[in-house]
């Protein structure tokens, strides 16, 4: 079944990043389309977008990461912005955050 999904690990203390607000923005509408917290694995409980809600487009995944470590002396939000061309498909967009610096990729 086609979905987007994340989670986030926090590189700084090797855990998963229970607790961090992500918000995801379809870019071509410029509209917030959700606003979840990872749960105790770092995951979000449910797809962010499953299925029919799955459209070709410019998506941002928003992850509030000064919030998360509570300081903001570096990074504060962390936007990912990709594209679904391929509604059909599975996109899981991981991010591997410390205060100080992040990763993501396309996972499977």
């Amino acid at each position: 079944m086609s979905s987007l999904t994340t989670h986030v690990l926090d590189t700084a203390r090797g855990i998963p990043a229970r607790g961090m607000t992500v918000e995801l923005w379809s870019v071509d509408r410029s509209e917030r389309l959700k606003t979840v917290q990872t749960n105790a694995d770092g995951r979000i409980d449910s797809p962010l977008l499953a299925g029919k809600e799955i459209a070709a487009g410019t998506y941002e995944l928003v992850f509030f990461v000064g919030d998360y470590f509570n300081e903001k002396r570096f990074l504060d939000r962390v936007p990912v912005r990709f594209t679904i061309s391929e509604p059909g498909a599975k996109y899981h967009i991981p991010l591997l955050v410390s205060p100080w610096s992040y990763s993501t990729y396309r996972g499977s």
